[in-house]
């Protein structure tokens, strides 16, 4: 069996907690999501399906597929049922018509914004209890870490 080795000069005690706070956070994170859900008619893939389109406009599938880290055939099921409430539509593309695209549509999108927004009041009240700069540094830390994440 391969040794780990750490290039890193942090303690490794220290690195551990910080994965583990970063898990317990995400954790919270996914099941405060879930519930905000309940009072929807979208599942939680679905909900990060509609995400990503939101986010990064028209997809095919499989690059939804691959975003979702989903096989192909889940995420054409998933479309399916999204289509079938009017959340999205199938598009063809205009210069390539064997490329058919996903695009969210007025309800998708509606519902997408309303969600983060509870999302964001939720991570709001938390933030309550932290000091203007304290806020500051915590956004600065996570999008350096964000930044280092994407890199490595």
């Amino acid at each position: 069996m391969a040794e780990h080795i750490s290039t890193s000069q942090h303690d490794p005690e220290r690195v551990a907690f910080i994965e583990k706070e970063l898990r317990y956070i995400a954790g919270i994170i996914k099941q405060k999501g879930r519930e905000m859900l309940n009072n929807y008619t979208i599942t939680p893939p679905q909900f990060i399906a509609l995400q990503w389109l939101f986010e990064h406009g028209d997809m095919t599938i499989g690059d939804l597929s691959n975003k979702m880290y989903l096989a192909f055939s889940t995420t054409t099921d998933l479309v399916d049922r999204m289509e079938n409430n009017n959340l999205v539509v199938r598009v063809r593309d205009e210069k390539d018509r064997r490329v058919v695209r996903i695009h969210l549509l007025e309800e998708g999108e509606r519902i997408i914004a309303e969600v983060i927004n509870k999302r964001q009041d939720y991570l709001a009240n938390i933030l309550a209890n932290f000091d203007q700069e304290e806020a500051k540094n915590l956004a600065d830390l996570l999008n350096k870490l964000h930044i280092e994440m994407k890199l490595g």
